[in-house]
Formats: C-alpha cells, sequence, structure tokens
C-alpha cells in the first residue's frame, strides 16, 4: 500500500481518487480474508499477490488484482496453535446481536465451532470487532451486500458442526440436525436436498448411471469440500468484483461481471483462474475491449507479493506448494542478481575480480517440479490411477533414491519425507497429499445450488460456470466432478470435468508469472524478521543470521561492493549522462558512442571528490564491454549523484534568468506606479478621469431628471428604496405546452448512483417525484428510506398514475 500510495501520488491523483479507494477497501476486504495466524507469522497472507498498474501516457489506467493461491485446508483444519483465517474470528467479535440471530450463530463461541477449537482461540475481542467495522465498510465501497457474504461465511461455520455416524443400515446418519437446518436455510435450499447432496454419489459405470450411499467418512470429506469450495469462491467472487471496478466499457460493474484480461497470462494457458469467467458474449466482447485496451497503453507497474519459506509441523500439500514458490522466486533472484551479472561480464570480455559463491536450488526445484518424476508429477499420476499415499510414498523413494535433496524421514513418522529447501529442512506428511490434489466437488452437491433449488441468488452465483456446463445436458447429476477452486469456463466443455488438480492449477499459474518476471525489470524487497516473537526494538542475532545466510544477503552484498552489477547499453548510458561532459567534444553519433562514453567517463573522474577516490571501501569502477558499459554500485550512485547536482544547478539558472528578464519587462511599468503613490502620497485626491478625447458630451435633454423618475416610479408602483422581490420557484413542469404538478410519476432512464450504493435506484425502475431539491438540476425521488436527490438527466418524464 506504501508503494502504491507513493505512485498514485505521482501519476494517478493521489489518494482521494476513487481508484484508489477502491484499491484500499479491496485490500482491507482481502486481508481479512487471505490472512491467518501462523507458527512464524500472526499477519501471514496466505494469497499470492500481483498487483498490475497499467499506465497509459504516463498516468494510471487501471489497476488490478491477481491472486495466485489461497490455502483450502485451512478452512477445515488449521494446524495446532494457529488460526483460521481472521475473518471468522473479527465476524464473531464484531456480529450483533439481531445480526446473529439471522445467520443462526445465537451462543456460538470459539470453542463450539469445529472449524475453529482446532487451532488457537485466543482473541482479542476488541481489535476483531473494530476490523470488523472496517471490513464491513470496505465491503460497502465495493459495492457487495454485506449479508450475503457474511451468510456465506456463517454457513462455512455452521458446515463444520454437522456430523455423520454409520447407522445400522446402509444410509449414513446425520447427528446435528439443528446446524444442518440452519445451514440450509442460509443458503437457501432445504434440509433434505443438502442431506442427499452430502450423503450420497452417482457413479458413470460405462455409461450407466449408478446411485451408491456414502459412509461417515466420505460425507466428512464431502462436507468439507463444499466448505472449502464455498470459501474459495466467496474470495474470487469479492477479487472479480473489485477489478470490475473504474474499468473502460462498465458503467457499474456486477458480481457476475468477469475480466479475465491478465497482461502475464495467455489464453492457452489460462488453466483455471482464480477470478474466473462467465463465458457469455457480453464477457467475450468486453475481453476482447480490455485485450485492445492493453496493447494500447504504454506497459504496467507490477508488484509482486508471494509467499515466503515455511516449515510448519506438520507441512501437507499446500506448504510444498508455498515453499516450490519460494525456491522459484529464490531462484529466479540468484539468476537475475548473480548468474546473469558474472556471466555478461564473462561474455563481454571484463574481468571481475570478486568471484560470488551462491548456492544454485535448481536441483531442488526440479525433484519438485520436474516434468516426469517430479513430487508433483508424480502425485497427479496417483491421483488419476487411483493410488494411496503408501504406493505414492513407495515410487517417489524409487524414483529419487539416489537424489540428496529427497530424506528418508525417522521411523517415528510413517507416511512422511523430507525435502532440502535452500532454507532448510521440511518433513512433509503425504497421508492427506491425494485428497487435497483431488479437489474435486460431486456434481450432486453442486446441482443442490441451481436456481430451481436454491433461492439465494448470491451462493448460486459462486458455482455459475459449473451449473452451466452441468444444466447443459438433459441428465442431472451424472457422476462428474468439479474443482473446488473457482473454474474458468473454457475448462467446462460439455459438462465434462476439468483435468486439472491443485498442483497443476498452481504450477500452471507460477508458470504464467515467470513469463512476467522475465520481460520485466524487477527490483528486490528482502524482508527479514528480527526476533520469533514479533516484538518491537529486539533483536535475536541467531534468528536474524540464518535469514541473511538462507536469503544469501552477503553474496549480494559482496557482489554490489566489488563487483559490476549494473550494465547499460552505450546509448542509453549517453542519453542518460551526456550533461556531465562538454557539450562540444561530444559526437553525439551511434559510430562514436564509445568515445563519447569515455568522455563522459573522464569528465566523470575529474569532478569526483578525491576523498571518495581514496576510499578503500568504495568502488568507483567501470569497464567498457563490447555492447555494454559495466558499472559498480559506488560509480552509479556518484553518478547519479552528480547529474542530480548539475540538473539542479542548471534548473535554478534558468529559473532565475527567467524571472530577471520578466522583472526587467515589467519594470518600467512597476517604476511609474510606484513613482505616482509616492506623488500622491501627501497630495489631493485623484481626479475623475475625463471622457476619451472625440466623444461628445451626453446632450442636456436626453437626461432624466428627478421629477420624471418619480412620476414614472409612482405610475408602476415602484419603490427605489426597496427593490422587488424575485419570483418564488415554481412548483411545477412544464412538459410541452402543459404544466405538471407535483408528485409527478417518473422512469429510471439510468441507474443512480452509478457505483452502487445504500440506496440504488435501478434502471427502468418507476419512482414518484415530490418536488425539487435545493441542490441545483436535481428533483426530490420519494423511497423507503427517506427522500433522494436524483438530477434530472437520470430520470425520464412520463405520466404515470400515482399512488393513493
Amino acid at each position: 500500500m506504501l508503494l502504491l500510495r507513493q505512485l498514485f501520488d505521482v501519476a494517478g491523483g493521489g489518494p482521494e481518487t476513487d481508484a484508489f479507494k477502491h484499491l484500499a477497501a479491496a485490500f482491507t476486504v482481502l486481508r481479512s480474508l487471505g490472512s491467518a495466524k501462523t507458527a512464524s507469522n500472526s499477519e501471514s497472507s496466505r494469497i499470492g499477490h500481483f498487483i498490475e498498474v497499467q499506465v497509459t501516457d504516463g498516468a494510471l489506467y487501471r489497476t488490478k488484482i491477481h491472486c495466485y493461491f489461497l490455502d483450502q485446508t485451512r478452512v477445515v483444519r488449521p494446524l495446532t496453535g494457529e488460526k483460521n483465517y481472521h475473518i471468522f474470528y473479527q465476524m464473531l467479535a464484531g456480529l450483533s446481536a439481531d445480526e446473529r440471530a439471522k445467520l443462526h450463530l445465537e451462543g456460538c463461541t470459539l470453542s463450539s465451532l469445529r472449524y475453529l477449537r482446532q487451532g488457537d482461540t485466543r482473541q482479542d475481542d476488541k481489535e476483531d470487532a473494530r476490523r470488523f467495522e472496517a471490513w464491513k465498510s470496505c465491503l460497502g465501497v465495493l459495492g457487495i451486500p454485506f449479508m450475503d457474504v457474511v451468510r456465506v461465511l456463517a454457513s462455512v461455520l455452521l458446515l463444520g458442526n454437522v456430523t455423520f455416524a454409520d447407522g445400522p443400515g446402509i444410509e449414513v446418519e446425520v447427528q446435528n440436525q439443528k446446524e444442518l437446518h440452519s445451514v440450509a436455510a442460509l443458503l437457501g435450499f432445504n434440509a433434505q436436498a443438502l442431506q442427499r447432496g452430502l450423503t450420497s454419489r452417482t457413479h458413470n459405470v460405462r455409461g450407466q448411471l449408478v446411485k451408491s450411499l456414502c459412509d461417515a467418512n466420505m460425507s466428512g470429506m464431502t462436507r468439507d469440500s463444499l466448505a472449502k469450495a464455498l470459501y474459495c469462491r466467496t474470495v474470487a467472487t469479492i477479487v472479480r468484483r473489485a477489478n470490475s471496478l473504474k474499468r473502460i466499457g462498465s458503467t457499474s460493474g456486477t458480481l457476475s461481471s468477469s475480466d479475465d484480461s491478465h497482461v502475464h497470462l495467455d489464453a492457452q494457458s489460462a488453466h483455471a483462474s482464480t477470478v474466473g469467467t462467465a463465458g457469455s458474449r457480453a464477457s467475450k466482447s468486453m475481453s476482447v475491449l480490455n485485450s485492445a485496451v492493453r496493447h494500447a497503453t504504454d506497459g504496467f507497474i507490477g508488484i509482486l507479493d508471494m509467499f515466503g519459506f515455511e516449515d510448519p509441523k506438520p507441512s501437507h500439500l499446500e506448504h510444498l506448494c508455498i515453499n516450490l514458490c519460494s525456491e522459484t522466486m529464490q531462484h529466479f533472484y540468484n539468476t537475475h542478481i548473480f548468474k546473469s551479472s558474472l556471466e555478461s561480464c564473462r561474455e563481454e570480455g571484463i574481468t571481475c575480480e570478486v568471484e560470488v559463491e551462491y548456492v544454485d536450488n535448481v536441483p531442488c526445484i526440479d525433484l519438485i517440479s520436474s516434468l516426469r518424476t517430479g513430487l508433483l508429477s508424480m502425485l497427479d499420476i496417483e491421483c488419476s490411477v487411483r493410488g494411496s499415499p503408501e504406493t505414492y510414498l513407495q515410487k517417489v523413494r524409487v524414483a529419487h533414491k539416489n537424489n540428496g535433496r529427497l530424506l528418508e524421514a525417522r521411523a517415528t513418522q510413517p507416511g512422511c519425507f523430507g525435502v532440502q529447501h535452500y532454507a532448510g529442512t521440511v518433513v512433509y506428511t503425504a497421508a492427506d497429499f491425494l485428497d487435497t490434489n483431488k479437489d474435486c466437488v460431486p456434481d450432486d452437491l453442486v446441482s443442490v445450488f441451481h436456481k430451481q433449488n436454491c433461492s439465494f441468488g448470491f451462493a448460486s452465483h459462486l458455482f455459475g460456470s459449473e451449473l452451466k456446463a452441468l444444466y447443459s445436458q438433459e441428465t442431472v447429476p451424472r457422476g462428474v466432478s468439479f474443482r473446488i477452486s473457482p473454474t474458468s469456463h473454457t475448462d467446462l466443455q460439455n459438462g465434462d470435468e476439468p483435468v486439472s488438480t491443485l498442483t497443476q492449477d498452481f504450477h500452471t499459474r507460477l508458470d504464467n508469472l515467470l513469463r512476467t518476471l522475465v520481460h520485466a525489470k524487477p527490483h528486490f524487497v528482502r524482508c527479514v524478521k528480527a526476533n520469533g516473537a514479533e516484538e518491537p526494538l529486539a533483536f535475536e542475532r541467531p534468528t536474524v543470521m540464518r535469514q541473511i545466510r538462507a536469503l544469501q544477503l552477503l553474496e549480494t552484498v559482496n557482489l554490489m561492493a566489488a563487483g559490476y552489477p549494473h550494465r547499460m547499453r552505450f546509448k542509453a548510458f549517453n542519453t542518460r549522462y551526456r550533461l556531465l561532459a562538454p557539450s562540444k567534444l561530444l559526437r553525439r553519433t551511434e559510430e562514436k558512442a564509445v568515445e563519447d562514453c569515455r568522455l563522459i567517463l573522464e569528465s566523470f573522474r575529474a569532478t569526483l571528490a578525491p576523498s571518495i577516490v581514496q576510499q578503500e571501501n568504495v568502488s568507483t569502477g567501470w569497464a567498457l564491454g563490447k555492447r555494454h558499459i559495466f558499472l559498480t554500485e559506488g560509480a552509479r550512485q556518484q553518478l547519479e549523484q552528480l547529474r542530480e547536482q548539475i540538473r539542479r544547478r542548471a534548473a535554478v539558472l534558468v529559473q532565475s534568468a527567467w524571472r530577471g528578464w520578466r522583472v526587467r519587462r515589467r519594470w518600467p511599468q512597476m517604476r511609474r506606479n510606484m513613482e505616482h503613490r509616492q506623488r500622491n502620497k501627501s497630495g489631493p485626491t485623484r481626479p475623475r478621469p475625463q471622457p476619451i478625447a472625440g466623444t461628445p458630451p451626453p446632450d442636456a435633454l436626453d437626461r432624466c431628471d428627478q421629477k420624471t423618475i418619480q412620476q414614472t416610479c409612482s405610475l408602476f408602483g415602484l419603490d427605489l428604496e426597496r427593490p422587488p422581490p424575485l419570483p418564488r420557484a415554481r412548483s411545477y413542469t412544464v412538459a410541452g405546452n402543459k404544466k405538471m404538478g407535483y408528485p409527478q410519476g417518473r422512469i429510471m432512464k439510468m441507474t443512480f448512483p452509478e457505483g452502487g450504493g445504500e440506496v440504488t435506484l435501478l434502471k427502468g425502475e418507476k419512482v414518484v417525484v415530490v418536488g425539487a431539491a435545493t441542490r441545483r438540476g436535481h428533483l426530490l425521488v420519494q423511497h423507503p428510506a427517506g427522500t433522494v436527490a436524483v438530477p434530472y438527466q437520470f430520470m425520464e418524464l412520463k405520466p404515470l398514475p400515482l399512488p393513493t
């Protein structure tokens, strides 16, 4: 937010603009929905963000938020000592008694809700209530109905208390009927339909549909899948809503509006986007328009906030994906900082005295994500053949028996394996790898949300693409499954289930992100944690040193101090620093670019302070290669400092010359004015100006005497002391040749207000105008919440029968 605020201050109109307020509101909402307390950070973001700020003609055109991953397992099973997502705790602390009653949460506490009592149950009620009020107001800024979102969140919490038990027969029994009815009421359908969706499954066996009943374990897994799907899709809907605000071609934006145009995401590789698509003709035409606008922009400024290295106990599949992302970002950092700098020097014949020995983590990345024998690829194969965690571990050990990065777990940790990451060794528990990777919801449960069965439109919208694909054929349900995460419409052709898994989806998005970073000019911000207790003014040396060694910051400092980390083309160097040399000596041609560089550097060396040259710890050297000029960090800083000083002196010189010329030009008039003031300071009053020569004086006969004026006023009833009052505002409207008094009926031509609000008048709605508003050009419209001032352009005058 600090970076975005600075960008808006420079080019976007400042933080008071609507675009920045919408962006700040979106991040406030996503902070509660996507952050949770972990073992290492009480405010850990569980969503990978990429903020894309598109720039056109030096101004900010649009800002979009891309989310890459969401820790789904935390919704139903937070780890011991950690917490679920912040919004659940804030909601329980901030809801009023009436809102709790509407959401069926009377008497619910952290200890009574199964999805919350598994983790840390400590809570700061006042702070959570304050954040919940801010979250609620920010939802209103985005135009998202507050009760729609909290109904879904309350149903997620209550779903955790719905338990199952195997009965004496083949049917499974629901032990908590009260919670089941509450969840069904919140989601807008009857309890029997929800129970059938949770406890029954349709299978397609060689073209024949077979119904079967689930046992208690399978019903519990289906319940958890539904809870994760509701939460993930709610977050994705809010992200889509935030991205749809203030875009070209959209006046208001609705929850169903879609925009899946990513600068860094190809249409062919869009496997399953977090923001999703609706697949309608309107959305396709909007994508074409946004694509055309995107190519017309000058580029974008991206801010990437991705996951760091994590070592929880136990570690699951989501943590393996997070650590893969951390490994990939570390490899990109190594390649950009170390490898590219050193190899560029060797290619152009530059002898670099410093030799940086950095840890190459490519073997660890290959172990996890290689195409055939990677841990994630083998997991996808095991899911396709319906294997087990034991067979998966056995195949992994056989395929990587000679890999030093894969470690055997202890005998006390069955079903586990270890991976040697760049920042340490992590032991992963493979018991839930297959179930988490499948990431699916059966169509028996998805069909319950169809509009024929569900009266809650927001809940139906969460499964909009899946329902459209499912009901494209007559047979429903027919034994297909859909992703828990929102799925792109292109992945649901002919109602078939998508082939992607959780790891495939994550790997695709990570590849798309890397394509963007490779073609960008990155700047890195390294975050170091000072202590493990998150206390101010506390510096733990072992904690800091471990992070510095893992992030290879010492090697980076060594390269910056003694190597040539910066390189520039000769032409670009001359363009930026040619003001350091005498302009008469520069050739300014491409053939003489190297000679111009030498002249600039000689002038730079001559102007350097002797104290700086004599310092041993500051390197101000450079080297000329075949195509580039290589600079040390000290030389680059001194060049920039000297360039800024010369530019500042030139600006002062130009301003002083212009101000002197302006004052000299105005000086004769200023001198006459001062002399005139001095003469008249103590003399007589200034005489009245005489008429212009050649203008005849007025005729005495044309003047009106006082007697004539008095007679005219008496004849017409005028009073010279008191002018006549202004006429009162008319209480009618002129339409054609008729006068129409108030109240009068009108029809809304456009939705007011455009961005949505507490009181919204929809297009085509019939309204009653009761009079003119005090604000110019506005009329008072009758509304159940009171009168609303609406501009007359938003309404069309049509005589309507007024209510009696």
